[in-house]
Parts: C-alpha cells; sequence; structure tokens
C-alpha cells in the first residue's frame, strides 16, 4: 500500500473516473442517460459548471473519485462517490466525501444533498453516519432511479481552503 492522496481532477485521470463510475452504476442496474453527460464529459457538466471532482490516487493508479456539482440555490451536491473494489475498506469513500463536504464550505454552500438509490445500503450508511438526513425526495431529482434524497446542513463559517489530503 503506498501514499494516498485526494486530488483534484485532472484530464488525464478522465478515463478512470469514467470506468470506476460505469462499473459500479451496471453493477446494481442503475447507469441511465442522466450518468452519461458526467461519465462522457466530467470537465464540462461538472468543473466548469463550478463544481469540482476529487481524486484517490494511490501508486498513480485511481482508486476512488467523487464529485461535488453546484446545483441550484447555495447547495452543493456529492455525486459519483466510487471507490475500486479491491480498495474498499479503507475509509477512501469517506475521506473522498469529506472532501467533498471541506469544499462545499470553502466556497460558502449552506448544504450539500444527494439522490441515491435504497440499493446503495453501504453508501446510504457512510452518509448517514456523517451527518446526512433523509429529506423527502424532490419532485424531479434528476434521475429516474433515484428513491432516496438526503442532506447535509453546514454551520455558518467563513469560506477557506480545503485540507491537504495526503496520508
Amino acid at each position: 500500500m503506498g501514499k494516498l492522496k485526494i486530488i483534484p481532477f485532472e484530464d488525464r485521470y478522465r478515463q478512470d473516473f469514467t470506468t470506476l463510475n460505469r462499473a459500479w452504476l451496471e453493477s446494481f442496474g442503475l447507469l441511465e442517460d442522466a450518468d452519461e453527460k458526467h461519465l462522457n464529459f466530467p470537465r464540462e457538466s461538472i468543473i466548469e459548471r463550478g463544481g469540482q471532482i476529487f481524486l484517490a490516487v494511490e501508486d498513480g493508479a485511481v482508486v476512488g473519485t467523487c464529485a461535488a456539482i453546484h446545483g441550484d440555490g447555495p447547495a452543493v451536491e456529492i455525486a459519483k462517490l466510487v471507490t475500486a473494489p479491491w480498495a474498499r475498506r479503507r475509509g477512501i469513500g469517506r475521506l473522498l466525501a469529506q472532501t467533498v463536504i471541506d469544499y462545499a464550505r470553502s466556497i460558502g454552500a449552506k448544504k450539500v444533498v444527494l439522490v441515491s438509490n435504497t440499493k446503495l445500503k453501504s453508501a446510504l450508511g457512510l452518509y448517514a453516519s456523517m451527518g446526512f438526513v433523509h429529506r423527502p425526495l424532490p419532485v424531479d431529482p434528476g434521475y429516474a432511479s433515484a428513491d432516496v434524497y438526503m442532506e447535509l446542513e453546514l454551520p455558518a463559517s467563513s469560506a477557506g481552503e480545503i485540507p491537504d489530503r495526503t496520508f
């Protein structure tokens, strides 16, 4: 096991972002057209719209991803959280999710939101353990398969830097 770093998206890792996310979405039968724009054009659909993608990189290999997508209003959506199967159960998903929360706080967001599916029990457990609470599903959650909506209210604080994530 080498040194793990959480880094902002770099174009050279675009295929890793796509491959890791496509694999888990397909394995749960959740891949849909709404995912394709993010998987095929992550820079255009997430970063150039004011969001960010974070990558967990170990020994030069991407072992996890998580996106912060800007929505309407003072919220950031956490999305596309995945850890490679061989790297699970090491806390990488939690580190990525916390990085998105820290990012949201650093840009002055009031809350972090997510849509998910009840099939994703491990992810939902992670979110709940981090303080996310279930709320009613929006009328149009953006995904046909979405049947869960959760929010994490961020306490008022000054915007700042995202902590370094080298382990």
